[in-house]
This record gives C-alpha cells, sequence and structure tokens, in this order.
C-alpha cells in the first residue's frame, strides 16, 4: 500500500506527463498531413491594430476541399495583414487574396518533403519523450526524499518508483502511438 504523501507525488507526475502528451498532440495537429486541416494555421498570430491577436479571433478557417483552406475575415481591412502571418508563419503556404476571403491551396507533397515531416515529427516526439523521462526523474527524487525524510520503508519507495515506471511507460507508448498515426497520414499519397 502505497502512503498518502508518495500517492500525491505519483498523481502530480501523471498529471506532468498527461499535460506532455497533450502538448505533443497539439504540435502534432500543426505538422501537415496529405489533407488540408484548419488546425494548420492554429497558432498563427496577426498584427491587428497593434496586438499580436490569434488568426482564429479575426477570421473563420475552412477546408471545403482536401486540397484548400478558406479564410474568411469578420473584418475586411484585415485581409493583408492575415496574408503577411500566414506567408510568414514558415508553413510553406502561399495565400490568394480574392477581395473577399483569403484562398490557401496545399501544394501536392513531394516525398521528400513527406520524409522531412516524418523527421519533424519524430523529433517533437522525442522532445514530449524527454519532457516525460523528465517527470519520471524528479518523481522519483521526489520519493526519495520522502521516504528518508519521513522513514517509510524501502518497499514503499520500490513500489512508488514501480508505479512511476508503469506510468512512463504508458506514456511513452501513446506519444509512440501518436506519431505512428501521424506517420501513417503523412505518408499516405
Amino acid at each position: 500500500m502505497i502512503s498518502e504523501e508518495l500517492q500525491e507525488i505519483i498523481d502530480e507526475a501523471e498529471i506532468n506527463m498527461d499535460e506532455a502528451t497533450a502538448y505533443f498532440k497539439k504540435e502534432l495537429s500543426h505538422v501537415r498531413a496529405g489533407k488540408a486541416n484548419p488546425a494548420l494555421l492554429e497558432g498563427i498570430k496577426v498584427e491587428y491594430y497593434g496586438s499580436q491577436t490569434p488568426l482564429q479571433q479575426l477570421a473563420n478557417v475552412s477546408a471545403p476541399e482536401a486540397r484548400l483552406l478558406v479564410v474568411q475575415p469578420y473584418d475586411k481591412s484585415s485581409m493583408e495583414d492575415i496574408e503577411k502571418a500566414i506567408m510568414s508563419a514558415g508553413l510553406g503556404l502561399n495565400p490568394n487574396n480574392d477581395g473577399e476571403r483569403i484562398l490557401i491551396p496545399l501544394p501536392v507533397l513531394t516525398e521528400e518533403r513527406r520524409k522531412e515531416l516524418v523527421k519533424h515529427s519524430k523529433d517533437i516526439a522525442e522532445k514530449a519523450k524527454i519532457s516525460i523521462r523528465n517527470t519520471r526523474r524528479d518523481a522519483n527524487d521526489a520519493i526519495k526524499k520522502k521516504v528518508e525524510s519521513e522513514s517509510l520503508s524501502e518497499d514503499s519507495k520500490y513500489e512508488a518508483e514501480d508505479e512511476v515506471q508503469s506510468l512512463t511507460d504508458k506514456y511513452t507508448a501513446k506519444v509512440d502511438e501518436l506519431l505512428e498515426k501521424k506517420e501513417k497520414e503523412i505518408m499516405t499519397v
């Protein structure tokens, strides 16, 4: 039976590992696969009346076709600023302004570009795994300190460390599963 103090450390570790996995999932949504997805433009900030404003607050983003994103600004005067922000976001997109809305055709991904995107996805996955392992290390250090200061049994220490390790394995597997799914999505022509 794990003591309440050690369980708190384990619960905190699980929250941190879950956050790392959620962040990884969010970052993956910004990696472009074959089909148009409005999530691709999430995180783009537009210079609007002197402040950096999220694109989603200035326009409606939709994907009416597999290779087309449409950005419908709520305020037509912000069109040029939105265009500039999309071009400078480093996504390799070329928006076209037709006076009413911004059309963003997505070019077909070359084999080379697909491989780059898979490599980029793997880099993001590795960062998520490092975060998970750092959480494990911090939790294990906290467990050791708690066992020494509260003079708890060695068995409770090992039991708590095993619990942290099983959480680490669970969240690392989750990251691998998400990465595998994204790789398939990217490599599907």
